[in-house]
């Protein structure tokens, strides 16, 4: 008597498996656990450092900017320089050790694990620190007189979206460096003066045209307006056209940091 055997469905895999990120980021959670301090303290101290100098030294000749007490305005201007440094840096420096001399990637790449998600993974628990590490220097100027606001709830996913973009864009430099000297060029070249025309320290309508260009174009300056205009009062349509474009930057650098760590692991 014949019988039939009906094979078992098979489950069509993703583009991006969910197992395969959470496996990715789980790595990433547990060996973090093995130097959070010392990262947490350069990821938050420089910046706080930074609103304690210019808020009380510019802030002694200067009493309001915008509107704004100094203090208050550097207070939720310098989230955008915890962004950059717990996004992009920490993403440019692990990632080249990773595959240029740990050689880690080749290990998880061996697993079910493809470079898109790998990348994703990295990204993701990057902005998942920024998120988290941008609201102390806020926190800081709230000690110091910020008054607080429901609005402040959101700069964690203000910061952390911001960062996911940052840190795609530091995985994308690590992918095109050929020697860890080369971030210097990047650092000097580009991150810097995007760092100082973002509108953190001053706004930015009073300088020379070429330099509000600039900073139109800068992310670092969209999120600062972002996180001003949560903590103070949202303005509309241009707040709507800060967030598309923070979400265009992490798409964009997102596409760039999967295909040039494509060529560089896999082609």
């Amino acid at each position: 008597m014949a019988t039939t055997t009906t094979a078992a469905p098979t489950r069509r895999l993703g583009r991006l498996e969910r197992a395969a990120v959470r496996g990715v980021m789980v790595r990433e959670i547990v060996n973090f656990s093995s130097f959070w301090r010392s990262s947490t303290f350069s990821s938050t101290v420089d910046p706080t450092i930074y609103l304690l100098a210019f808020g009380f030294g510019f802030g002694s000749l200067v009493s309001t900017v915008a509107g704004y007490d100094y203090i208050d305005f550097v207070g939720t201007g310098i989230v955008a320089t915890t962004v950059l440094f717990s996004g992009a840096f920490p993403a440019m420096y692990s990632t080249f050790v990773k595959y240029q001399f740990q050689h880690t990637y080749d290990a998880i790449l061996a697993a079910p694990v493809d470079t898109e998600e790998l990348v994703t993974a990295e990204a993701l628990w990057i902005a998942a620190r920024t998120g988290t590490y941008g609201c102390v220097p806020m926190l800081v100027a709230v000690v110091f007189g910020l008054d607080p606001s429901w609005g402040m709830l959101l700069v964690p996913l203000i910061a952390a979206l911001a960062g996911y973009g940052w840190a795609s864009f530091g995985i994308f430099i690590a992918a095109k460096a050929k020697t860890i000297e080369s971030f210097s060029y990047w650092q000097s070249g580009l991150l810097t003066p995007l760092f100082l025309v973002a509108g953190t320290f001053f706004p930015l309508d009073q300088l020379p045209e070429w330099a509000r260009i600039l900073g139109n174009v800068n992310p670092l300056y969209h999120c600062v307006e972002l996180v001003r205009h949560a903590v103070f009062g949202f303005e509309g349509w241009a707040d709507v056209g800060h967030l598309a474009f923070l979400v265009a930057f992490a798409l964009i650098a997102w596409r760039l940091a999967v295909h040039y760590m494509e060529r560089r692991l896999i082609l």
